[in-house]
């Protein structure tokens, strides 16, 4: 695990009900990132990633676009001590 970070992300703008979850799967899946997101209650979403630097530049990159029909407007980033953690889920 060495080299792996691990981060939070909080997400804010249009970016519950429009997919954002999902679609956040797909991107970690793509960039090599474990973790998990959630919807929160205030309307942002919430995204723990862990992996390489490489792997969560490359989400926050995509977090920062999110799905098509969103409209992200803020992404805040807090480090966090990296545990194990394998695959990406959508939490509720």
């Amino acid at each position: 695990m060495g080299s792996e970070s691990r981060v939070r992300l909080l997400v804010s703008g249009r970016v519950q009900g429009v997919g954002f979850r999902y679609a956040a799967r797909e991107a970690a899946s793509e960039c090599g990132a474990a973790g998990w997101v959630r919807n929160l209650p205030d309307g942002t979403v919430e995204i723990v990633a862990q992996g390489s630097a490489a792997a969560i530049a490359c989400l926050r990159t995509w977090a920062e676009k999110g799905p098509r029909h969103g409209r992200v407007e803020r992404v805040s980033e807090e480090p966090l001590p990296p545990s194990p953690l394998t695959g990406f889920e959508i939490r509720r």
